[in-house]
């Protein structure tokens, strides 16, 4: 089943996509981080919520994103 990776809330309301630490295509377990997020100088990880492969990404690197914006999908392997 597919499933999205969504922006978490941060306490901002935007932030900018660093870089990707996954290719579509690649296998990623539940908790391994997939993509950084740039806000206020800071960095934040966005993990992954399943177990899978991702996919695609929605997004690419200094586009920005809101909490709650879909970052991608990961077909699960449920």
């Amino acid at each position: 089943m597919r499933k999205p990776v969504t922006m978490p809330e941060i306490g901002a309301p935007a932030a900018a996509v660093s870089v990707w630490f996954v290719a579509p295509g690649e296998r990623v377990y539940a908790g391994d981080r997939l993509v950084e997020v740039l806000i206020a100088g800071a960095t934040i990880d966005v993990s992954a919520p399943v177990s899978g492969r991702l996919l695609e990404k929605t997004v690419l690197p200094d586009e920005r994103v809101t909490p709650g914006q879909v970052l991608g999908f990961i077909e699960d392997e449920e």
